[in-house]
């Protein structure tokens, strides 16, 4: 029993204090993915509320579009209708000339002509009136047209964006996943190490304190104390190994006894010298 807890005991050693680095490493990836976790979800946020501003922009261009649009419709209605005005006089003009042209008596056709000439400018003074009016409504149907083509193009670049910040939120959401399941899968290899660790401490407690001599510990047993009672119990071994060396006892060195107690197969099979018999079992010594 005392010989298979003190061959067990160097590589529990090395064991527990190799796992100390490993479990912080863990925890700070397990800390360092935490730290990343509210980043990420505040660029995601940021990303949100830019994309709750271009959609309310869109909104407000297309509301302008459709205005600009019916001005538009307007407008040219209104054009259409001068023109028709204007073709209609016109047309009286030319009737009111056919028929005082059939006229015969010259008597009347002074008179005619005055009225002519009268109405004449009062039409080429309307005429010159609605061409002024029907030039301005053709610059404003340009202006509404360039209006109309500028917010056709924010509306383009405003969809662009909207679509490239679409493309950025399903990428962070993509790492916020991945990063998750990192997390995760660390949380459950740091679980799995720790109940592995804990287990072997516990053996290695078993091992320290069911030699003969030994108490049980009544409280949880700290590192140092298991390696003080480690300690005690291979420096009983050693001085019990010296002390029969000097009554003259042939014993074998404590490598050789610990090497072939390590090993299984050469602890099958084989008998246990006296001298290794009371080695292995000092509470038995007179």
């Amino acid at each position: 029993m005392e010989g298979a807890s003190s061959g067990g005991a160097g590589p529990g050693g090395a064991a527990s204090d190799g796992g100390v680095p490993r479990e912080e490493a863990r925890g700070a990836r397990r800390t360092q993915g935490q730290n990343a976790g509210p980043e990420l979800r505040e660029e995601l946020r940021k990303v949100k509320d830019d994309y709750n501003m271009a959609t309310g922009a869109i909104s407000s261009l297309q509301r302008q579009l459709e205005i600009q649009e019916s001005q538009l419709r307007r407008t040219t209605s209104e054009k259409e209708m001068l023109q028709k005005k204007l073709r209609e006089q016109e047309n009286q003009l030319q009737a009111m000339s056919s028929k005082f042209c059939s006229l015969t008596e010259e008597q009347k056709h002074a008179e005619i002509m005055v009225t002519i000439e009268k109405e004449n400018c009062s039409l080429r003074q309307v005429v010159t009136e609605q061409e002024s009016k029907l030039a301005e409504q053709n610059k404003l149907i340009s202006e509404l047209q360039g209006t109309v083509s500028q917010l056709q193009a924010e509306v383009l670049t405003s969809r662009h964006l909207l679509h490239e910040q679409q493309r950025a939120q399903e990428a962070i959401q993509s790492q916020a996943e991945t990063l998750q399941h990192r997390e995760l899968q660390t949380r459950v290899a740091l679980e799995c190490i720790t109940s592995r660790f804990e287990r072997y401490r516990s053996k290695i407690i078993q091992a320290t304190f069911s030699t003969a001599g030994s108490k049980a510990p009544q409280a949880e047993v700290t590192d140092e104390e298991l390696l003080e009672a480690m300690q005690k119990i291979i420096n009983e071994r050693m001085e019990f190994h010296q002390m029969l060396k000097q009554k003259g006892v042939r014993v074998p060195s404590l490598h050789s006894i610990d090497t072939s107690t390590s090993s299984p197969t050469s602890a099958k099979g084989r008998r246990k010298s006296p001298a290794r018999q009371h080695l292995l079992t000092p509470e038995k010594q007179p």
